[in-house]
């Protein structure tokens, strides 16, 4: 595994912390977790839009888009549903909890996708030490959630 890579992961994943914050203090500001969750997805989509524009990558044909499965589109569904929730719950967990949380919750996720292959992805069975691997991120929400 190239180290580099992990690196480009851990530092997008520090962009998520700090976004994590920016929604919710545009929630503070408007006064509104759905506008705020709104407006930010507004603002990634015109970025998406300028960065395609850039980069010349052609717009994909309907046709091409059409021979795709219907699950494909809810990529978008659960972002806005991750950032809805994170603007809401940020203040009570703390920016720590509720990242580890979103944490254990995809970890969750992913074993199953890996493990039954769900969604195109290669099925990578269960073993221990990935078992193992999560419930440590488990155990570290309930050492960082007990006062």
């Amino acid at each position: 595994m190239n180290n580099v890579y992990l690196l480009i992961v851990a530092v997008a994943g520090a962009g998520i912390a700090v976004q994590l914050l920016i929604n919710t203090q545009l929630r503070v500001t408007s006064g509104s977790a759905l506008w705020s969750s709104a407006a930010q997805f507004l603002l990634g989509f015109a970025g998406l839009i300028v960065a395609s524009l850039v980069a010349r990558e052609p717009l994909p044909s309907p046709a091409t888009l059409a021979r795709g499965p219907w699950w494909m589109w809810l990529g978008g569904l659960l972002g806005a549903v991750y950032i809805l929730v994170s603007v809401l719950m940020s203040r009570r967990l703390g920016a720590t909890v509720l990242l580890a949380a979103t944490v254990v919750g995809q970890l969750v996720m992913a074993l199953l996708i890996d493990h039954y292959g769900w969604l195109g992805a290669p099925a990578i069975r269960l073993s221990t030490s990935r078992v193992l691997g999560v419930a440590l991120v488990v155990c570290g929400v309930i050492v960082m959630r007990w006062r």
